[in-house]
C-alpha cells in the first residue's frame, strides 16, 4: 500500500481578506464613532495594508474592527502583523504585514514536535515553506493533525494536499 501524506502550509485567503478590508471600509465610513476622525484601511502593495485616523485610538480601533471582520471570515488573526500606531504628519498610522509560509525555523519545530510526541511510523520532510507529513496508516495522519492544531503556533496552520 503506497504512503498517505499531507502537507502543513501557512497561507491566507487574498479574496476573503479583501473582503475583510472591503467591509471595514464600509463600517468605518458609516458607523458615527468614526465621523470625522479620517479614518481608512487600504491596501498596500501585495501583502501589506495601512490603517490611518486622527487619532492613535481611533486607528486601534479600525484595527479591532478589521480583526472582528477576520474573524468572521474563518481566518486567524496569526496572519497579521501589526505594528505600533505612529504619527505621520497630522495623522496616525498603523502598517499591517499579512504573513505567509512557514520559516525553516518554525518547520524545524513542527517536525521536531511530529517526531517527539507523534506516532512512529510518520515521516515528515520540510519542503520550502511547507512541511509534508507521510505514513501508511491514516489514522496516524489524523492523529498528527490534532497534535499540530493543538499546538500553540505563532503562525496561521492549514492542511492541504491530503492523499
Amino acid at each position: 500500500m503506497a504512503d498517505s501524506s499531507f502537507d502543513i502550509v501557512s497561507k491566507y485567503d487574498r479574496q476573503e481578506v479583501d473582503n475583510a478590508l472591503g467591509q471595514t471600509a464600509r463600517e468605518i465610513s458609516q458607523r458615527f464613532d468614526f465621523k470625522g476622525t479620517g479614518a481608512t484601511i487600504e491596501w498596500k502593495g501585495d501583502s501589506a495594508i495601512e490603517i490611518s485616523a486622527s487619532a492613535d485610538d481611533r486607528a486601534s480601533a479600525v484595527l479591532s474592527v478589521f480583526q472582528d471582520k477576520l474573524i468572521k471570515r474563518q481566518l486567524s488573526l496569526k496572519i497579521l502583523d501589526a505594528g505600533e500606531p505612529r504619527q505621520s504628519g497630522q495623522v496616525s498610522k498603523i502598517a499591517i504585514s499579512l504573513k505567509e509560509g512557514i520559516s525553516q525555523e518554525d518547520a524545524k519545530k513542527v517536525s521536531k514536535l511530529i517526531r517527539d510526541e507523534g506516532p512512529k511510523s510518520i515521516k515528515a520532510q520540510i519542503q520550502g515553506d511547507e512541511l509534508r507529513v507521510s505514513s501508511k496508516s491514516r489514522d496516524d495522519l489524523q492523529a498528527v493533525q490534532t497534535l499540530v492544531r493543538g499546538a500553540d503556533w505563532d503562525f496561521a496552520v492549514q492542511f492541504v494536499n491530503y492523499r
